[in-house]
């Protein structure tokens, strides 16, 4: 194959894909909307899956240098109520079957493994149109302009590239998560470092609940989930941050202060980020020149799998071209169809813990179903 594949989105899915092919030979190009690698924080820690992200990592060469960052001891898990009474203490069993890791150091790893120039960052897609013979032209914020014969939509919930094979449209669910730090909390947050101990923390009640990992360095990265209507957070003032603070903490007044510190004294300013799913089963009709992977293609509620899933979307597109160099569309038919199908059996399996974790039950629902894993349920 000759012709370089254009990705939208640098994100796991993406770059994965990019990885996989440059292992097979085949030139690709990224266009990423972020104008650095480091123009933002890239998430908390993954806990990557033998049969998906680690399957995904090993297609693309990097096993070894994903073992090299892993943060040992962060399989354990602990819930509380909001009085952080300790409910489930659960501690790393030291199996290592799904490895913690940050996101940030993930991408990092794949972007070192890419050529130069592979990822072209600050070029924000505002639109894409289908021309003759298959091709498509992607539109840049600057007006240029580049022209396609196999363009990926790795780009996320809000797609540039899914109008060209679907009109779904991303749904609020009901639930914002709200991100925090604290830096070097061994010193400067001790009981909140306590708190969360090890690994991850789910202190948990009705309609709201705080979600706290320690990461390295001595970092605690919690996400403050809370049930509220879409008004609530689109009412909210991004740009005075001790405000914003001020106003998430007081969704959880009265909690034991060690808690509520993971929210009231951020170090940063809090960001916050409505969760919204593509309706269950989407799919599209084969289009020639395009596809989709990753949340472009079907996102869904935090639930563990979503980066899992978009690294074994981009391994599998990636071998597929590798392994279809004269027939791209018999590829993309093959991803699609293997893509449908991973996208169904995750869906079927879903438990609903994300829902679960702040439902009118909290936090006995989380308890039952983490019980029941450590148990083999």
């Amino acid at each position: 194959m000759t012709t370089p594949v254009t990705i939208i989105g640098a994100g796991l899915g993406g770059l994965t894909l990019a990885r996989v092919l440059h292992v097979h030979g085949i030139p690709a190009t990224v266009y990423e909307a972020e104008p650095a690698p480091d123009a933002r924080r890239q998430g908390g820690l993954l806990d990557l899956h033998p049969h998906s992200g680690q399957a995904a990592l090993e297609a693309a060469g990097l096993t070894e240098e994903f073992r090299k960052r892993i943060l040992p001891g962060r399989e354990a898990y602990r819930v509380m109520d909001q009085a952080a009474n300790v409910l489930l203490d659960l501690p790393d069993t030291g199996t290592g079957e799904r490895p913690e890791i940050p996101r940030g150091a993930l991408r990092q790893t794949l972007l070192d493994s890419l050529p130069a120039r592979t990822v072209r960052w600050g070029r924000k897609v505002t639109g894409v149109q289908t021309l003759a013979g298959g091709r498509h032209q992607v539109r840049f914020a600057d007006q240029a302009t580049v022209v396609t014969d196999l363009l990926i939509g790795a780009d996320g919930a809000w797609s540039r590239v899914r109008p060209l094979l679907s009109d779904a449209a991303p749904r609020y669910v009901g639930l914002c998560s709200v991100e925090t730090f604290l830096f070097d909390a061994a010193t400067r947050h001790p009981a909140s470092a306590e708190a969360v101990g090890a690994g991850s923390l789910f202190a948990l009640a009705p309609g709201k609940g705080l979600l706290a990992h320690r990461e390295g360095g001595g970092t605690l990265h919690t996400y403050a989930q809370l049930a509220k209507p879409q008004d609530w957070f689109t009412g909210l003032d991004a740009t005075d941050a001790a405000a914003l603070t001020a106003r998430i903490a007081a969704e959880f007044n009265g909690w034991a202060p060690q808690l509520t510190a993971l929210v009231a004294d951020s170090d940063t300013t809090p960001v916050v980020r409505p969760v919204f799913t593509l309706p269950a089963g989407h799919r599209w009709d084969r289009t020639r020149g395009v596809t989709l992977l990753g949340d472009a293609a079907h996102l869904r509620e935090p639930n563990g799998e979503g980066a899992n899933l978009a690294m074994q979307d981009g391994a599998h597109l990636g071998r597929a071209i590798a392994a279809h160099p004269d027939d791209v569309e018999a590829a993309l038919a093959e991803h699609e169809r293997a893509m449908f199908a991973r996208a169904a059996d995750v869906e079927a399996d879903d438990d609903g813990f994300y829902t679960i974790m702040i439902d009118d039950h909290a936090p006995h629902g989380v308890l039952a179903l983490m019980t029941g894993a450590a148990h083999g349920g």
